[in-house]
């Protein structure tokens, strides 16, 4: 069957608001990391401005955010370059959320890495080991089965901050559900295909989900063992 339409338009509107969302998870996983590598420093230059810039995000309304990323990165650029440089919609939304998702995720984060024990890394070096080597194979993976079950959650939110973005001029799934309701006077029927949707979008992620804990929990336990033995 060949949707046309408003029917098309909402798909379109869907796979707006999936690359909106996959997009700054990705880049939202990154800048937790940074995020939290900065928070645990020992370097005072690093770990205080990171905190406070991590406070100041958590602490705004995340539609400020996200309005403050696309009006305020304009005359920014235009302070630092002296020419007006306009950022898309799409871009400034996904600074946005990146920003959001990371300023909760690297506590997530943070404490993960707080949750394996400090005697894996003294195994790990004990039998010779590098660091780098002991994170990424041993540290790494308990982390990640600690983190799950808060990033997952921020996910959802993420997935629904998506919504926000209708308000800078993205046409995502939220948006194109409201201008098809105002052309069809069908309210309830497009709110909740959208609604519908989103259910859709966020069932297979936790199914995802689930299917990566239970690698990382059969790695990191097999891990663990191998190195306390």
């Amino acid at each position: 069957m060949v949707l046309t339409g408003y029917s098309l338009s909402l798909v379109e509107a869907s796979w707006m608001t999936i690359q909106l969302a996959f997009t700054s998870l990705l880049v939202g996983l990154i800048l937790a990391v940074v995020f939290a590598s900065g928070e645990m420093s020992r370097r005072v230059a690093i770990k205080w401005p990171t905190i406070g810039f991590v406070t100041i995000i958590r602490g705004l309304p995340e539609l400020l955010v996200v309005l403050f990323i696309y009006f305020g990165s304009t005359q920014v650029l235009f302070l630092i370059t002296g020419e007006f440089i306009e950022i898309s919609p799409f871009l400034s939304g996904v600074i946005a959320l990146s920003l959001i998702f990371a300023s909760y995720a690297s506590q997530t984060i943070r404490g993960a890495l707080k949750a394996v024990g400090r005697g894996q890394r003294e195994s790990a070096s004990a039998l010779g080991i590098s660091q780098a080597h002991a994170f990424f194979k041993i540290v790494l993976p308990q982390a990640v089965r600690h983190a799950l079950p808060g990033l997952t959650n921020q996910w959802l939110v993420l997935l629904k901050d998506t919504a926000l973005v209708s308000l800078i001029g993205v046409t995502d799934l939220l948006k194109q559900a409201q201008l098809t309701s105002a052309a069809t006077h069908e309210a309830f029927t497009w709110y909740a295909t959208a609604a519908g949707i989103y259910l859709v979008i966020t069932l297979i992620t936790q199914r995802a989900v689930k299917v990566i804990d239970k690698k990382f929990s059969v790695q990191g336990m097999s891990m663990g063992q191998g190195v306390t033995a």
